[in-house]
């Protein structure tokens, strides 16, 4: 069987099609079958005052997809230009197959890998950020 599988600690809670699901008490391990579900762990959301950089507003656009929030056709080509924005800062080859595989995930309509695509650049982002000169 493929799919997504969520492994979910007591109390977490996940978004599934735009409906919040509690897991109970215990950890538990959901498969997740049907191909197109847009689902979002809430621990792992971004919250709309946290999408200030360039990295975290492409993945809260991508986020909103996923939450049935934003359209996912009007949404496209400004989510791919702000990739190709990332892309001239992003340069090194890990950050650049990231970048390739949001892009090819936001052409797929599979907003789930590409916000999973995006998220890895968030670490190198807040390294840049700190660095930053003032």
């Amino acid at each position: 069987m493929s799919g997504l599988v969520l492994k979910l600690a007591p109390k977490e809670r996940v978004l599934v099609n735009g409906a919040v699901i509690e897991n109970g008490d215990r950890r538990s391990r959901l498969s997740i079958v049907t191909p197109d579900a847009n689902i979002l762990r809430l621990r792992d959301a971004i919250r709309p005052e946290e999408a200030n950089t360039p990295v975290r507003r492409v993945c809260y656009a991508a986020q909103l997809v996923l939450t049935g929030d934003s359209n996912p056709e009007e949404d496209r080509l400004p989510m791919l230009r702000r990739i190709e924005e990332l892309s001239q800062v992003f340069t090194d080859s890990d950050s650049r197959a990231a970048l390739a595989e949001a892009t090819e995930s936001l052409l797929n309509d599979n907003h789930y890998r590409c916000l999973k695509a995006l998220r890895a650049l968030l670490p190198r982002e807040e390294r840049l950020m700190a660095i930053r000169p003032s």
